[in-house]
């Protein structure tokens, strides 16, 4: 055999593994499972132009015709698509609609157009600072804020101590909440959302912003626990560290319009770019 059939025969070779693991990676995508589609979802809110004190004032600017209102439109024809086992993390600037698209996606909020297709009886969402009553105790504030996200009051006796060790608030617990710092309550909330095992869609708002850097290192370890235990994750962080260092795809949006969507170093690198 003379050197140009030898050559022949290995780039026959070598053409035949290239189109074998082409072919297999082709087969994995389709194997993936489509588990969130937003489909050009659009949301405006009406907010009051009106400059009033209290009820009394809204009540008379109202009989005499004095209220107005503006059209404010958050997000404006958003579509992305999340697969089975992706994580996906969601930047833009301050006001771009991250949050508002994380709550329809939830199922708390419900689009003026488009839709999302996603089974909203599998996610979890986490996000501090909603649910509590600073006139409660910290104990009770658990039970409450825990029955909000979904706990069963057996599932929280079972985990209380657990609970309270994490948010480092032993001797703590009997306080009203309104005498606790941010930090207190942050870390609190923190330890409330993240008990129980990671649903199979876990959604993350801002959650490993809380507390001093110790509690943001151990916070931040419990996230990576979830998010790394087969859930599927769509998560806000305007830590670009945390973005690039867990996520496999980012979606950046800015005032609401999609920028763009791709791999986590590439779309960060534009954004950072942008000068947002």
């Amino acid at each position: 055999m003379d050197a140009l059939e030898i050559y022949s025969t290995e780039l026959d070779e070598t053409v035949r593994r290239v189109l074998s693991e082409a072919e297999r990676v082709l087969e994995d995508s389709w194997r993936k499972e489509l588990v969130i589609r937003v489909e050009s979802v659009s949301m405006q809110f009406r907010i009051s132009t009106s400059n009033v004190s209290g009820l009394k004032d809204y009540l008379i600017q109202k009989l005499k015709h004095q209220t107005g209102y503006r059209n404010f439109l958050a997000l404006n024809c958003v579509s992305f698509d999340v697969y089975q086992g992706e994580i996906v993390g969601i930047i833009g600037s301050n006001g771009s609609g991250k949050s508002t698209l994380l709550k329809i996606v939830a199922g708390a909020l419900k689009p003026t157009d488009g839709r999302v297709i996603v089974d909203k009886r599998k996610i979890q969402i986490l996000t501090l600072g909603t649910g509590f009553d600073i006139e409660l105790t910290a104990r009770e504030n658990v039970y409450l804020n825990g029955a909000i996200i979904g706990y069963s009051k057996r599932f929280l006796d079972e985990h209380y101590e657990r609970i309270v060790a994490f948010a480092e608030l032993q001797g703590f617990m009997e306080e009203k909440v309104k005498n606790f710092s941010s930090g207190m309550v942050s870390r609190l909330g923190f330890a409330i959302a993240t008990a129980g095992e990671a649903a199979e869609i876990l959604i993350l708002d801002e959650v490993l912003s809380v507390g001093d850097e110790f509690f943001r290192k151990k916070s931040l370890k419990r996230i990576k626990e979830m998010i790394h235990s087969g859930s599927t994750v769509l998560m806000v962080s305007h830590g670009m560290g945390t973005i690039l260092e867990n996520c496999t795809k980012v979606v950046w949006i800015e005032k609401g319009r999609l920028q763009m969507v791709g791999e986590a170093r590439e779309v960060c690198a534009a954004y950072g770019k942008s000068g947002s």
